[in-house]
């Protein structure tokens, strides 16, 4: 233990013969004197070292941990990542290239997953594709099968109204699903029309033709299992451009599509135009662009459809070439 400074001035002079110290004793006295400074200059600097509780030196020692930590070490935090408030340094970035692998935002890799994977995770929207729904079947009078997607009548009624959510803002229009009661009777119905707020998530309220399939009108409310389908059997789609339209403004729909239809993007200039889409399943191009241009047509497994010579011509189906891959 290194004496303090107090205790290394008086302990050479506590000797019995004050005033006879001998002369050879000087030398010990500068040892022990030149001993405690150096104890004193050691506690000194021990004291304001790195970590010594300095404001100062706590800072350095915060940022010297980070430092470490960035170039030889894993994020502190157990999912890999930076917490949200911090954005990493471009050091931290260059040590740690994995982080963006882990990161939530990250994509799959072409190589690690077929194209139409990642492509029908993000634009299935609710109705994912492979996936059986739970929920129950009722039905309604379907007149002659118009309804809220606008597709016009019917002239098959295997058809159906899709609950609000499920819905989805007209993404649910056109979409072929098997229902199938707990009796194992099934039907595939086409979703034109939606469900109001009296249909619960995961309801589909039948034509009366349809709900028949299943079981006796009758019953009225049904349990069933659902999920969406790929029909071989459908032939071309065809588009209609809404009423009113103009080359300065239009609006554009797609029937017959064996699949969803996820996106409808227009010629604009080098590049593509996606249209927002409205509940009445209409794509709208508020300032006419790209009205009577090419169209690029998406379906919710990522296939895209490239139709050309459609004029604007409201109201009137456009038949074309071309149809979605079965799935």
């Amino acid at each position: 233990m290194i004496p303090s400074p107090n205790q290394a001035r008086t302990s050479p002079v506590a000797s019995p013969t004050p005033h006879r110290r001998p002369r050879g004793r000087r030398p010990a006295l500068v040892s022990v004197v030149a001993v405690a400074a150096a104890a004193l200059v050691v506690a000194l600097v021990v004291a304001f070292r790195p970590g010594g509780g300095g404001a100062t030196a706590a800072g350095h020692t915060s940022a010297t941990a980070v430092a470490g930590v960035e170039q030889a070490s894993p994020s502190p935090t157990p999912s890999g990542r930076r917490p949200a408030s911090a954005s990493p340094s471009p050091t931290a970035r260059s040590a740690t290239p994995s982080a963006r692998a882990t990161g939530a935002s990250a994509r799959p890799e072409p190589t690690r997953a077929p194209r139409a994977v990642p492509a029908a995770a993000s634009l299935a929207g609710r109705i994912v594709p492979g996936t059986t729904r739970q929920g129950v079947a009722t039905h309604y009078d379907a007149a002659d099968g118009d309804g809220a997607c606008l597709f016009g009548p019917s002239a098959d009624m295997m058809i159906a109204a899709m609950n609000t959510a499920d819905y989805e803002t007209s993404k649910a229009c056109g979409a072929y699903v098997r229902v199938r009661a707990a009796s194992g009777a099934s039907v595939t119905v086409r979703i034109v029309n939606e469900c109001p707020g009296d249909c619960a998530v995961g309801q589909l309220d039948l034509s009366v033709q349809a709900f028949a399939k299943l079981a006796a009108p009758s019953a009225g409310r049904i349990a069933v299992s659902w999920e969406l389908v790929s029909p071989a059997g459908a032939g071309t789609l065809s588009v209609r451009y809404k009423t009113g339209s103009s080359r300065y403004w239009c609006g554009l729909q797609v029937l017959g599509h064996r699949n969803p239809v996820a996106r409808l993007e227009v010629r604009a200039g080098s590049g593509w135009l996606a249209l927002p889409r409205t509940s009445y399943n209409y794509f709208l191009s508020e300032k006419g662009s790209g009205c009577g241009g090419s169209l690029r047509i998406t379906d919710i497994y990522g296939e895209r459809l490239t139709v050309d010579g459609i004029a604007v011509k409201p109201n009137v189906v456009q038949p074309t070439r071309v149809q979605f891959a079965a799935h």
